[in-house]
C-alpha cells in the first residue's frame, strides 16, 4: 500500500479491518443486536423555527455527493453522474443548478464537493468547470481510496498478474471519512468557516439541501442525522435502522445480516426505517472523532465476497474489505435519524428507474428541485432481457420516454420498441415473444385498468 503511495491512515484502517477478518469476524449483526425502531421525528413536524435556523446557517453549509460510480451494471463506461436524465441535463449539471439557485435565493455560499474515483475525477470537474459561473472557494472533489483484495482461500493478499488493477478495490462508500481526513479537504473546510456536510449520492435528484432539516440539526446541536424513508417491498433489501441493545442507532446492511434470519431482515413491518444514504455531518465532530481514534472510527466491517475478475464468476474468490458511510450513525454520541418524504429519495439504479424521471411523470422546477408531476410515481417494469442495458434501453425508445403522467403500472415483456409520443394510461402489461421486435406506433394510447 505503501509502494502506491496510500496514506498511512489509510494503511492503519486497512489494518484494523484486516486484523478482524484474521480474527474470523464475518460482519455479521445478528437480530438480537439489532433491535427494531418503532418511532423517529417526522419530516412533516418540522415547523418555522427549524427552517429559520437553517436559512440563517446556510452560509457554514456545503452539499458532498458520492460520485465514485461508472454506471456499469447500465452497461456505462463513464462517470454515471454525466448521464443526460432530464431535458437534455444530466445529474451533475442539474445539481450544480439546484446550488446555484440556492446560492441565489439565500444569498450564500454553499459548495458542491464530490467524492470522486480514479474513473470519475477528470470528466467531473471539467463539466462543473464548463457550467457558466459556478464557482466557490474550495476545490471541487477529492479522490476515495483504494485498498487491497484479499483471498478467500488463505487471507493473503491478492496478486493478479493478468490485471494489476484486479488486486484492489473501493473500500466502499464508509471511506469518505478518511477520505476527506488525508485529501486535506476537511481541514479546508473548517478554515473557511464551514461547520455542515449534506452528503448523499450523486444519481439522488431528490437530495436537496433542505434549510428545515439543516435547522434541526442545527437546533438540536446534532453530530449526525441520518434521513430514513418507511420501507416499501421494495427496499427490504436496502439496510434498515436498528437500534442496540444498549439504545445505540445503527445501520444494518443485508450482507451483515446471518443467513438464517434473512426473512427477519426483510419484514418491513419489523424493521420499517431504510437508510437513503441522506445524510448530515457536523464537521467539527467529525474532525474531533477521527483525531481522537487516530483515523479508524471504528465502522462495522462490511465482508464483502466477489470473483477476483468481476467479467469471469469463476474466477478465485476474494474478500473486499468495505464499510458503509451510514453506519456512522453508531460512532457519533447523540446521533439521531429522521423520517424524510419519499420524495427526497429518486435513485437511478437501472433503467427502469430512468425511464420514469425521464418521462412527464417528473418535471423540474425553476430552482431545478425534481417533483412529481402524477398523483404518484408510476410502477414500472422492463425486460432486463432487452432493457437492461443502456444503449438496448435507447433502440427501444428512440424518441424517448412515454408519457407515464397517467401511467400507474407499466409492464414490458420482449422486444418491444416505442414510437413517438406513445402516452400510458392506467395499468398496462405488454409482453412480446415474437423474433422480431414489436412497434408502438407513434401517438398511440395504451390504456389499462
Amino acid at each position: 500500500m505503501r509502494g502506491e503511495g496510500l496514506p498511512e491512515l489509510v494503511i492503519n484502517v486497512f489494518g484494523h479491518y484486516y486484523g478482524l477478518l484474521a480474527e474470523g469476524a464475518t460482519g455479521e449483526i445478528p437480530g438480537d443486536e439489532a433491535l427494531p425502531v418503532t418511532t423517529l421525528p417526522r419530516y412533516e413536524d418540522l415547523d418555522e423555527r427549524y427552517q429559520a435556523a437553517g436559512e440563517a446557517a446556510l452560509d457554514k453549509a456545503i452539499m458532498l455527493k458520492l460520485n465514485g460510480g461508472l454506471g456499469t451494471s447500465m452497461g456505462m463506461n463513464g462517470p454515471k453522474a454525466l448521464l443526460r436524465v432530464k431535458q437534455g441535463r444530466s445529474f451533475l449539471d442539474i445539481i450544480a443548478h439546484q446550488i446555484s439557485a440556492l446560492r441565489e435565493k439565500y444569498g450564500v455560499r454553499v459548495p458542491l464537493v464530490l467524492m470522486d474515483s480514479f474513473n470519475t475525477h477528470a470528466a467531473s470537474v471539467a463539466a462543473l468547470l464548463a457550467q457558466a459561473d459556478f464557482e466557490q472557494d474550495l476545490p471541487f472533489d477529492f479522490l476515495q481510496h483504494k485498498v487491497p483484495k484479499v483471498w478467500k482461500a488463505d487471507l493473503t493478499v491478492v496478486e493478479w498478474p493478468a490485471d494489476p488493477t484486479l488486486e484492489w478495490c473501493p473500500p466502499g462508500h464508509g471511506d469518505i471519512y478518511a477520505a476527506m481526513a488525508t485529501s486535506g479537504i476537511l481541514d479546508e473546510l473548517l478554515d473557511a468557516g464551514y461547520e455542515y456536510a449534506f452528503v448523499s449520492n450523486s444519481d439522488n435528484l431528490g437530495a436537496t439541501l433542505d434549510p428545515a432539516i439543516l435547522g434541526y440539526v442545527v437546533e438540536h446541536e446534532l453530530p449526525f442525522l441520518m434521513e430514513t424513508a418507511l420501507r416499501t417491498s421494495a427496499d427490504r433489501k436496502g439496510g434498515h435502522l436498528a437500534r442496540r441493545p444498549d439504545g445505540q442507532l445503527i445501520l444494518r446492511e443485508i450482507a451483515q445480516c446471518p443467513a438464517d434470519e434473512i426473512d427477519a431482515f426483510q419484514d418491513i413491518d419489523r424493521y420499517r426505517f431504510f437508510n437513503t444514504n441522506n445524510l448530515w455531518i457536523h464537521l467539527p465532530t467529525l474532525q474531533a472523532v477521527i483525531r481522537e481514534r487516530k483515523g479508524v472510527l471504528g465502522l462495522p466491517l462490511i465482508r464483502n465476497e466477489k470473483s477476483v475478475d468481476p467479467t469471469q464468476p469463476d474466477s478465485p474468490s476474494v474478500y473486499q474489505l468495505e464499510t458503509a458511510m451510514g453506519s456512522a450513525i453508531a460512532v457519533f454520541e447523540g446521533a439521531q435519524a429522521l423520517v424524510a418524504p419519499r420524495s427526497r429519495f429518486l435513485p437511478v439504479k437501472n433503467n427502469t428507474d430512468l425511464l420514469v424521471l425521464l418521462s412527464d411523470a417528473y418535471e423540474l422546477t425553476p430552482d431545478y428541485n425534481l417533483v412529481l408531476a402524477a398523483d404518484a410515481p408510476p410502477l414500472v417494469r422492463l425486460d432486463d432481457c432487452y432493457y437492461k442495458l443502456i444503449d438496448d434501453a435507447r433502440v427501444r425508445f428512440p424518441h424517448g420516454a412515454p408519457s407515464l403522467i397517467d401511467c400507474t403500472a407499466l409492464r414490458v415483456t420482449g422486444d418491444v420498441r416505442f414510437g413517438r409520443d406513445v402516452r400510458v394510461r392506467g395499468d398496462v402489461t405488454i409482453e412480446h415473444d415474437g423474433d422480431e421486435p414489436l412497434w408502438i406506433e407513434d401517438g398511440t394510447i395504451l390504456s389499462g385498468t
